[in-house]
């Protein structure tokens, strides 16, 4: 089955309001016809409302880097995703390892994230992936089925069917390593399986399944070459407008 291409530029704890902009402008000016996929960019949440502005008549669209799962209270410092989709976001980057690494996010708490962010209408980019001690011992596909059973505890097919998948091996992430495109394939043959055996084939054709991992304007061609990997999600190299630019059009590599 065809799936839809899908490029989306995590830019972390980069940019600010003026560099956001700055940034965004290029890609607008680039992206004016960008039919055949999907592009998305996930500013930190300071630059969410002027990029928003920004790409209102564009092909470009917003993701948000993270969320919490209650509409509203006494939350200091979280944004609930009611938030994130009135200031324009489509998508919500859910369970990235840096959430897990940095701010002990569990399997649990990315469920809750994601039904939250599901009820309002926001697709979930959700992240798996295992670290490297766990690929050198041999667990890369015990961790990612725990990872995939748990995080889409008692998710309907339907909602299943609406989530991007991030496939983003931890000991390749801000590292310059890239897992081979036969790893990433592998991991993802692995997934699109493990899909079908929990829900049915349709559904595990259906869901994009993306790579990331030190993705580049020069290793993106050999990835989206592999029948399993419908797109990436860009960390360091989305935050150049050239190389993010190079790596949505690597159909004209």
């Amino acid at each position: 089955m065809k799936r839809r291409p899908f490029i989306a530029g995590n830019w972390k704890m980069y940019k600010t309001i003026d560099e956001a902009l700055v940034l965004v402008s290029h890609l607008k000016e680039a992206f004016l016809e960008e039919k055949n996929v999907d592009v998305v960019v996930a500013p930190p949440f300071t630059a969410l409302k002027v990029v928003s502005d920004q790409i209102k008549d564009s092909v470009i669209q917003l993701s948000a880097q993270d969320t919490f799962w209650e509409e509203s209270g006494a939350y200091t410092g979280e944004i609930s995703p009611a938030m994130l989709r009135d200031v324009g976001c489509r998508y919500v980057i859910v369970g990235h390892s840096e959430r897990r690494r940095y701010f002990r996010e569990d399997n649990e708490m990315i469920n809750r994230k994601i039904k939250a962010t599901l009820n309002f209408s926001l697709v979930p980019i959700v992240c798996i992936g295992e670290s490297l001690e766990e690929r050198e011992m041999g667990h890369t596909f015990n961790v990612i089925e725990r990872q995939i059973n748990e995080c889409l505890y008692n998710l309907l097919p339907d909602e299943v069917k609406s989530l991007i998948i991030a496939y983003e091996p931890i000991w390749a992430i801000g590292t310059g390593q890239t897992a081979t495109d036969l790893q990433a394939q592998e991991a993802h043959q692995f997934i699109r399986q493990l899909l079908s055996s929990l829900y049915d084939t349709h559904l595990a054709n259906v869901v994009r399944i993306i790579y990331g991992g030190s993705v580049k304007p020069d290793n993106i061609g050999g990835l989206m070459a592999q029948p399993d990997i419908d797109g990436a999600l860009v960390g360091g190299a989305s935050l150049n407008a050239p190389s993010f630019i190079d790596i949505v059009r690597f159909e004209r590599g």
